[in-house]
């Protein structure tokens, strides 16, 4: 039996995450990129929880957006930090209701305005084709249907395509008919 030693590791303190070992670029595979449901468990709040609440978790656990379902854990939206901006806030009290009133499903992004990736084109893709969507369409999260099973597979984060591949991705909101109408409706200072 051969002998083996402990030592301290009192000049040790990198971790190794995964990612580190993933030599990507804007040519890798795009499901290099990709988190998938079968093999990660996604982050998700029901939308009958205090809104505030959410905002503080997803802060606290640095998360940028996370998936919303019912009570019988299905899937009816997304809920972002964007979504729960001051502003938002202050619409909805200036509506009537009390701030520790407001739900995560007052705030959460209608489900028909969600746009998603479908698995079968996310396969043939490379992370450039990716990040050119994402910025097309304005979207810094983006979801990845299965379409053959009507399925949420799984979930793209710009931020996260930045960290694996060392690069800035900016990705400009698209204005909506609201922001537009909102602009143009504020009084002159």
């Amino acid at each position: 039996m051969r002998e083996i030693r402990l030592f301290a590791v009192d000049k040790v303190a990198h971790l190794v995450q995964p990612d580190e070992f993933n030599e990507l670029n804007l040519l890798s595979p795009a499901l290099t990129i990709f988190t998938d449901f079968k093999s990660h468990r996604p982050l998700t709040i029901e939308g009958s929880t205090p809104a505030i609440e959410v905002e503080a978790l997803m802060r606290k656990a640095h998360v940028k957006m996370k998936l919303v379902v019912d009570a019988d854990n299905e899937f009816i939206s997304t809920i972002s930090l964007d979504d729960l901006d001051e502003q938002n806030f202050m619409t909805m009290i200036a509506n009537g209701s009390e701030r520790s009133e407001i739900l995560t499903s007052d705030l959460m992004c209608p489900k028909q305005q969600i746009m998603a990736l479908s698995l079968t084109e996310l396969e043939q893709a490379n992370i450039n084709d990716v990040i050119k969507a994402l910025r097309e369409s304005g979207q810094q999260h983006c979801l990845v249907v299965d379409r053959s099973g009507q399925q949420i597979r799984g979930l793209i984060s710009a931020s996260d395509v930045a960290r694996r591949l060392h690069i800035p991705i900016r990705i400009e909101r698209i204005p909506t008919f609201v922001d537009i109408f909102t602009s143009v409706r504020r009084p002159a200072l």
